[in-house]
């Protein structure tokens, strides 16, 4: 079988217009192995096959990026729900702990004693234009195979 492969990756997150929203430039690379649950599919099927020194412009849509909006998970909650915060402002995020899974929400309206929140990825329904460098790629350690993530420096 097969190791999997870790990859280090500069890139430049832009939006439909061409601005850059994000990058990694002049800081570390994105370092990740295949598989990899916290790096989009749409980044992992892109590099898979290259090599160090690739630059690939990649055009990844949101069912391989952070899924289409989902309009279930926008509530109302009421204000009761926030009595431990002052002053509490559209944009702010918390984290939840009911259920299974915590959940990160963002605030995205005050309605009187209703807040409303969105627990969506905020990237989740758009199209998102990524260019991306390949710095280096490796084979996985047998830690890192057992630990499922990169321990290493890319290099």
């Amino acid at each position: 079988m097969q190791r999997p492969l870790i990859y280090a990756v500069h890139y430049r997150l832009k939006n439909r217009i061409g601005e850059v929203v994000d990058t990694s430039e002049g800081g570390e690379p994105l370092v990740f192995m295949d598989g990899a649950r916290h790096v989009i599919e749409g980044i992992q099927k892109a590099v898979q096959g290259r090599g160090p020194g690739d630059c690939l412009e990649v055009t990844v849509p949101p069912e391989m990026a952070y899924g289409e909006h989902n309009p279930a998970l926008v509530r109302k909650v009421p204000r009761s729900a926030f009595e431990e915060v002052e002053n509490l402002q559209v944009g702010m995020k918390f984290q939840t702990n009911t259920g299974e899974d915590a959940q990160v929400v963002q605030v995205v309206a005050i309605d009187g004693n209703l807040i409303h929140v969105d627990a969506n990825h905020p990237l989740a329904g758009f199209t998102l234009y990524f260019d991306l460098e390949i710095i280096s790629v490796r084979e996985a350690t047998d830690e890192e195979v057992a630990a499922g993530e990169p321990l290493l420096s890319a290099g």
